[in-house]
């Protein structure tokens, strides 16, 4: 009777195994990687291999096992990417991730990472290449765990708030000048024209919240802002800072920022009316950087 139940179970875990190594299989393209551990034969010693060609992305390793390398190659060959960034599933668990350097592993994010829900970054010895090193953590019942995380990589010139450093973040928050107004409207992942409908604040990741409606939305990476079908108007959420002291205030604003792991961050932030005078005088010299329509 043992025996028999020895049996299913081996057989349920190598049906187990064959699914996880299809879904693998379909599971990977040049932006992201979904796999298993458990494609690995237990005390092999082998390092499963991933390249990803994107600058941002995901990958989720399911029931880690032993270590998995994954190898960022943007596929572009004028890109000058030098920061990677990490930022880890809230059910990140069973491994630690390591950046890969010439000689040496450094430990960048433990297992426990996901409970915090911050961003870890780190300087590419490479300007077109870089590798991180999971290694799973030993444990008994590997059933439930799952190590996941975004990345991106970011340029010389890619602002990512980075709350370790007062000198950055004041940066931040001081007003843009016009040159800065200029190219934020024609650079930025979004720009919107709205109004500052409340502002809430997480203390504990120092950052404030704006909520921003009424907008009219010029542009957006992603899908941060939503259409109200009745209106037809814009909102959405923009993050910044808590030192910057953002309150609710009258009036409309131009947003612009950036965006990162699903979630935007301000930058220029001028009265509506101020942007108008800066841009119709800057477009009587030819000074506009681009083409932005004024209502």
């Amino acid at each position: 009777m043992k025996l028999k139940t020895t049996q299913r179970l081996n057989f349920v875990l190598c049906v187990i195994a064959l699914l996880e190594s299809l879904l693998t299989q379909c599971a990977a393209d040049n932006c992201n990687w979904r796999g298993s551990g458990l494609n690995l034969e237990a005390h092999s010693g082998t390092v499963e291999q991933v390249r990803l060609r994107c600058t941002e992305g995901s990958v989720e390793w399911m029931y880690p096992t032993q270590a998995l390398r994954v190898i960022l190659e943007p596929n572009l060959s004028s890109a000058r990417h030098t920061t990677v960034c990490i930022k880890p599933f809230r059910s990140f668990s069973g491994a630690n991730i390591y950046v890969e350097r010439t000689g040496e592993l450094d430990l960048l994010v433990n297992e426990q990472a996901g409970r915090r829900e911050r961003v870890y970054c780190f300087r590419a010895d490479s300007p077109q290449h870089a590798a991180v090193f999971l290694q799973a953590s030993p444990q008994q019942d590997i059933s439930r765990r799952t190590v996941g995380f975004q990345y991106e990589l970011l340029s010389t010139h890619s602002q990512m708030p980075d709350f370790q450093r007062v000198a950055e973040m004041e940066a931040v928050c001081r007003p843009c000048n016009n040159t800065e107004l200029l190219m934020a409207v024609c650079s930025s992942d979004f720009v919107a024209r709205g109004s500052i409908r409340a502002v809430s604040h997480e203390l504990d990741q120092q950052v404030s919240q704006v909520v921003v409606g009424g907008a009219r939305l010029y542009r957006q990476k992603n899908t941060a802002f939503r259409q109200d079908q009745g209106s037809g108007r814009w909102g959405g959420r923009i993050r910044t800072p808590l030192q910057c002291g953002v309150k609710q205030g009258e009036g409309d604003f131009l947003f612009t920022g950036t965006e990162h792991f699903g979630e935007v961050w301000l930058g220029c932030a001028p009265r509506y009316k101020d942007f108008v005078s800066v841009y119709r005088a800057a477009r009587e010299t030819r000074a506009n950087p681009c083409e932005f329509p004024l209502d």
